[in-house]
């Protein structure tokens, strides 16, 4: 099961190190991982995206609590929140499909940033379900030459 944590730390060097450190010490999985600095320039948020059931997850906070460099560990619902992504691809020459490309980016409300005679560069923003889907469908159309994700931002509503 997936689940996103919200980890406050301080915004020192090594701290970043520590808590990845930590995951892959303990052979835990990060699936996406995005991070900067916060209002306070002092502190950091990491947003943390890790497979594992309730039982890994307190096992990871519990460690994560431990470094010294940790001020706030929280589990992102993931019900009642909003979630952004941003990905980036690199197609090849798309002229021949370049008016259902454009449909298909239109619908998912996002952009052809860059056009050259070798390709175009495609930025969709949205739920990684919706990038998902978006990535599952031009797929069918367009060969992808490079892709870049920024990993997962999300915030509580309450």
């Amino acid at each position: 099961m997936k689940r996103i944590l919200s980890i406050l730390l301080e915004n020192e060097s090594g701290s970043l190190s520590r808590v990845i450190g930590l995951f892959s010490q303990r052979g835990y999985n990060i699936e996406s991982l995005t991070v900067s600095t916060t209002e306070d320039p002092s502190l950091s948020q990491l947003t943390i995206q890790t497979v594992g059931d309730e039982k890994i997850l307190e096992q990871i906070g519990k460690q994560l609590h431990k470094l010294i460099d940790v001020l706030k560990v929280s589990e992102i619902n993931t019900i009642d929140c909003i979630e952004r992504e941003i990905i980036l691809i690199k197609t090849g020459n798309i002229c021949k499909k370049k008016r259902r490309i454009k449909d298909i980016v239109d619908i998912f409300e996002g952009k052809i940033i860059s056009l050259t005679t070798k390709g175009y560069i495609i930025q969709i923003t949205g739920s990684s379900k919706k990038i998902n889907a978006f990535l599952e469908l031009i797929k069918k159309y367009i060969n992808i030459l490079d892709l870049s994700r920024s990993g997962i931002i999300r915030i509580n509503r309450n």
